[in-house]
């Protein structure tokens, strides 16, 4: 089996329905206007002000997102000029490792998924971290994740970070056994996400995914 969402074809189709109703459509077409789909809402505050710090630290704003060396979650993207954008784009990309280190501590109320994620976006990462969990699969290889882009809400507090990942490296692993689960590649090793961060008001460098848009089988991402 390959790892997608989910390592299963049972749990696939479950996490594909959850996207499609709980987190926004598959193809979101409203996604594409000039407004940013969630903009404007307010983000849950965590219990103390983070600190800034670079993303690729294993404890950017104070919180632990690193991974096993076998789970390598890679960013190939180049940082926007934009001081807002630059900073929703790494937590972006500590909003992934975040699901994951709750995937390798099988945990899905980890502080880093609470720390980068709120509202719908708290709600898939929790939902992601509890299927990896429940089908008893960890992860291992290299997830990879490029041809970002970013786009600004007028009121300056909510980012669309926008990017394609390929899972065509990255698998499940059976937690018991430690049995890779495996198959060939194909369409279906391609997302491409579209994900609404928002900026923590009591912050001046913590934004959190308060949105999650997935388009799965992405060919534009091959």
């Amino acid at each position: 089996m390959k790892r997608r969402s989910l390592p299963t074809a049972a749990a696939l189709a479950a996490a594909a329905a959850l996207l499609l109703t709980a987190c926004g459509g598959g193809d979101d077409s409203s996604a594409d206007s000039d407004q940013i789909a969630g903009a404007g809402q307010e983000s849950a505050q965590p219990s103390k002000s983070a600190e800034p710090a670079a993303p690729q630290q294993d404890k950017p704003d104070g919180v632990d997102v690193s991974l096993p060396a076998d789970m390598n979650l890679v960013f190939d993207w180049d940082r926007p000029e934009d001081k807002n954008e630059a900073a929703a784009m790494d937590d972006a990309a500590n909003f992934f490792r975040a699901i994951y280190r709750g995937v390798d501590k099988r945990s899905a109320k980890e502080a880093a998924v609470a720390t980068y994620s709120t509202g719908a976006g708290l709600h898939y990462a929790q939902t992601q971290v509890n299927a990896w969990i429940d089908g008893g699969w960890t992860a291992t290889g290299t997830l990879r994740h490029y041809n970002a882009s970013t786009r600004s809400a007028d009121n300056g507090t909510s980012v669309e970070v926008a990017f394609c990942a390929d899972s065509g490296r990255f698998f499940g692993k059976e937690v018991k056994t430690g049995k890779v689960l495996t198959t060939e590649p194909s369409i279906d090793d391609f997302d491409y996400y579209k994900i609404i961060m928002i900026k923590l008001p009591t912050s001046e460098s913590l934004w959190q995914a308060s949105k999650v848009f997935v388009e799965t089988k992405a060919a534009k991402c091959q």
